[in-house]
């Protein structure tokens, strides 16, 4: 039989555009024997192809694989046993004769010890193996010192068996990978027998850093490392230089056999505590390092061996745990802040998201990892400015300004750089706090701007969506960038920055000095219950409004109970209307949809579903409603918010005019009640228009997107979201679409939202997240930010997508984050816990609203808490206890 040209491939020959071919160990072994000065032990790679066809021969193969499949992954022994007997039956496939003896002449090609003399190692090198999304470490066998092609060939087909190890089978579940969407290539390299081994780490793993490196390092082969055999020597650099080194004592080694394979040793007495390298040897492998690392672009986990005084590298792959950097195109030190913790929104966002969120700031955002990030490297130059930020911050999330203190600390003084202004106020803006005092903010303005500025949105909107549907092609995304300036000039709009302002200083003053003459804590919480012009918490309470049309009628009920449970599409409002009520049911769900319909969870990146788009995603909201409260609630929650709000009113000014000064107390108080009464509802307005307005590019570019696949330009309209908006631009109008940098994109869309973005972030690398420094808070309880007054006892409900939310009324919501959409939870629930948040982020104001206990910024909340457990809420003092 004639050998096929791909069952083997020398291993220089390989890269990353052969990784089906040749598996991750193979790419990205093949791309660094090919970085000037970096030396790979020569081999060659037993391709996918031939092990598709070694696999075919397996009897009932494909029958295996679908009781895999099958299996319940909480089986273990069901599992145990199938991925056992796949193992064993690969093991026992003869290999083809024309294969055996092409992988024994490619033996003896390999140099010097021939024949029955080769030492080899055999390793795994599977097509889901070291790559960004997913690293299989581990996963798969490799064997070392295999001398003789007899044994080689057994521990070929012995790595292609170990694609079916319990634990690769179970990663592979776990991750969501389909057992045949994997295949095995197995690498053959030239054994190398080092006097000592280890792993480099081009970047810190635990905090991120750069510009450190970190060498484990012990005698002979790096099994004992990794085995956890000894402990290593691990040396510590840092710009070119050693700064520390911890000296294990290594009283074994893993060594090889002459005839084959390894065993431990004891080292002698004399050298276990003797180095097992010199720094100058540490800083030229580190050295080796930063040119692996700069040929991949990203920090990298690198196995090494020293032998003959030279490094051998044996493999390299990237460091998966730390987060990517913003790049800022100079070598300045930069400090980085969060959107998403300011946005309530710490999902990953595809390109096109992040690109039009850039396009309507006002100020530069810098994207890593799939979230942008504000630099605010120049406000930290200057004492002034930097004592503004950090006030300013840590009104909003305590944790942002403890991470930002902690980088000061920690770095030399920030270099002096031009201030270029307040770093981006919250959607809807923000100013900087007020100085704390008896005196009255600045910001003091006319109630009547709301219902003009409120006009004038709407206005803007109308015009956009008319303009909008007279472009298309090249022409609109011209008009788009017209578009984007009118976006920002509403955003920016001092008038509106002056309402806004007027809220939150009078939100602040009252609980500042409300704390200091009465002794009350975040009074102002009671004060803007049921506040006016809320358009957020109306969200909430029409949302009951629609339940109220939908209870009388149970088929209408029964049939959305069947939506619920996937019975029907998106399209179930066309069916709901053949039932009786369903007519009524349908007007008031469209209605919704028509003033909400634009809004969805992490609804700042254009590319998610919205409402109006996915309906079904209100139906579980609307049976809670309907199963949890009775008519006429939402207009009875808003009364008795506004009853309590005037109550509390009362008590404070009756109980301020019989302070010392109280007249002049009371009277300062009361304007300020009256302008938090005014303005706190205009806080939520700009969001709700900023989304309207982006509602309405994102129907346009589908639009557009759908002429591109009928012109067979791409092969889905939902393509275009991993595109950036001048890349969209270029592709409408040359007609001409690059597949595989969508496909990139999407690949690396996976891989970001497995990362836990930082509050604050580094050019170094260094991600924090904060932590609080506090003594109120009682022995095992958990920390967090006070944002809305009052204590309550529940049952905590851990939901971490708003379609899995089935809560009571006595339940705690306990989330990541919640934005805008999650409003209508909120008027069904006891209280809220969120791992992010701030005073005046969304969730904090509206949970103020209904007059919830709530805690944000508990950091690790959905991991400590479990979901059904009893906690209890401390809204006032800022923490959560774990009840019994």
């Amino acid at each position: 039989m004639t050998m096929r040209r791909t069952d083997l491939l020398d291993l220089h020959e390989a890269d990353a555009t052969q990784l089906a071919l040749v598996g991750g160990k193979g790419a990205q072994l093949g791309a660094l024997s090919r970085i000037d000065g970096i030396r790979v032990p020569d081999g060659f790679c037993v391709t996918t192809d031939a092990f598709r066809r070694v696999v075919a021969r397996v009897p009932s193969f494909d029958d295996r694989l679908d009781r895999l499949s099958r299996t319940d992954p909480d089986d273990r022994e069901a599992l145990r046993t199938l991925s056992a007997d796949i193992r064993r039956a690969v093991e026992e496939t003869a290999i083809p004769g024309y294969l055996a003896a092409e992988i024994t002449g490619a033996l003896a090609r390999l140099g010097t010890r021939l024949g029955e003399g080769t030492a080899v190692a055999v390793r795994s090198s599977a097509t889901a193996e070291d790559l960004p999304t997913a690293s299989f470490a581990g996963q798969q066998d490799t064997y070392l010192n295999v001398v003789g092609p007899a044994e080689v060939l057994r521990h070929v087909s012995r790595c292609w068996a170990s694609l079916f190890t319990e634990r690769a089978v179970a990663y592979r579940r776990r991750n969501g990978i389909d057992h045949r969407a994997v295949q095995m290539a197995v690498v053959v390299q030239r054994m190398v027998f080092p006097e000592a081994a280890g792993v480099l780490f081009t970047a810190d793993p635990l905090t991120g850093n750069r510009r450190t490196a970190t060498v484990d390092a012990g005698f002979g082969l790096g099994e004992a490392l990794v085995s956890g055999l000894v402990n290593p020597d691990v040396f510590t650099v840092r710009d070119g230089a050693v700064i520390a080194r911890a000296i294990a004592a290594k009283q074994r080694a893993v060594h090889a056999l002459p005839g084959g394979g390894t065993q431990e040793v004891e080292v002698d007495p004399q050298r276990q505590e003797r180095p097992a390298l010199t720094d100058a040897q540490v800083l030229r492998l580190v050295e080796l390092g930063r040119r692996i690392e700069a040929h991949f672009g990203r920090p990298q986990d690198i196995e090494w061996c020293l032998a003959d005084d030279g490094f051998r590298i044996v493999q390299s792959r990237p460091i998966t745990t730390v987060y990517p950097i913003p790049h800022a195109g100079d070598q300045e030190r930069h400090i980085y802040v969060s959107v998403g913790h300011q946005q309530m929104m710490t999902d990953a966002m595809k390109p096109l998201g992040l690109s039009l969120w850039q396009r309507t700031a006002m100020v530069p955002m810098h994207e890593a990892g799939g979230r942008l990030f504000v630099d605010v490297t120049p406000r930290l130059a200057s004492p002034a400015s930097r004592a503004a930020l950090l006030d300013l911050v840590g009104r909003g999330d305590p944790l942002v300004r403890d991470a930002l203190e902690t980088v000061l600390d920690r770095y030399d003084p920030v270099p002096p750089l031009p201030d270029t202004g307040l770093a981006e106020p919250p959607a809807g803006g923000a100013s900087g706090p007020p100085a704390a005092g008896a005196s009255v903010p600045s910001a003091e303005a006319d109630p009547a701007i709301v219902p003009e500025l409120i006009e004038r949105s709407r206005a803007s909107v109308a015009a956009l969506e008319r303009d909008l549907r007279t472009r298309s092609g090249p022409a609109l995304f011209d008009f788009l960038l017209e578009a984007f300036e009118e976006h920002k000039r509403v955003l920016g709009d001092p008038l509106s920055m002056r309402a806004i302002t007027a809220g939150m200083e009078a939100t602040w003053w009252l609980n500042d000095q409300l704390g200091e003459w009465l002794g009350e804590k975040n009074a102002a919480d009671t004060l803007t219950l049921s506040a006016p012009g809320n358009i957020t918490s109306e969200m909430g309470l029409d949302l009951l409004d629609v339940a109220d049309v939908i209870r009388p009628h149970p088929e209408v009920v029964a049939f959305l109970k069947g939506v619920e449970k996937g019975a029907e599409d998106e399209g179930f409002l066309d069916e709901l209307a053949k039932l009786p009520g369903g007519t009524e049911a349908r007007e008031a769900i469209d209605a919704y949809l028509d003033r909400y319909g634009m809004r969805c969870v992490g609804e700042i990146d254009i590319t998610r579903p919205r409402w109006r788009e996915r309906p079904t995603t209100l139906v579980p909201l609307i049976l809670d409603n309907v199963r949890n409260f009775g008519p006429g609630a939402a207009a009875h929650r808003f009364e008795e918010g506004r009853a309590k709000a005037r109550q509390k009113e009362q008590d404070v000014l009756t109980r301020l005019r019989a302070l010392p000064d109280g007249d002049r107390r009371a009277e300062a108080a009361k304007r300020m009640i009256d302008q938090v009464r005014a303005f706190a509802g205009y806080r939520e307005y700009p969001k709700y228009g900023i989304v309207s307005r982006s509602f309405l590019y994102k129907q346009a570019l589908l639009e557009e997107a759908g002429r591109l696949v009928q012109a067979d330009v791409l092969s889905e309209r939902e393509d275009i979201f991993y595109l950036t908006f001048p890349e969209l631009h270029d592709v409408v109008r040359s007609q001409q679409a690059d597949e595989r940098l969508i496909r990139r994109r999407k690949d690396a869309f996976r891989s970001y939202e497995t990362l836990t973005p930082p509050r604050v972030l580094t050019s170094d690398g260094e991600a924090l997240t904060g932590a609080y420094r506090r003594e109120d808070v009682p022995a095992g309880a958990l920390a967090g930010l006070a944002v809305s007054t009052g204590t309550v006892e529940g049952t905590a409900r851990v939901v971490l997508d708003l379609a899995d939310a089935d809560l009571g009324a006595d339940d705690i919501l306990v989330t990541r984050f919640t934005d805008p959409s999650w409003s209508p939870l909120f008027v069904g629930v006891a209280g809220l816990v969120t791992e992010v948040g701030g005073l005046m982020t969304h969730g904090a104001v509206i949970a103020r609203e209904y007059g919830l206990p709530a805690v944000v910024g508990v950091e690790g909340a959905t991991r400590l808490i479990r979901d059904g457990q009893r906690i209890r809420v401390h809204g006032t003092d800022g923490y959560v206890e774990l009840l019994p």
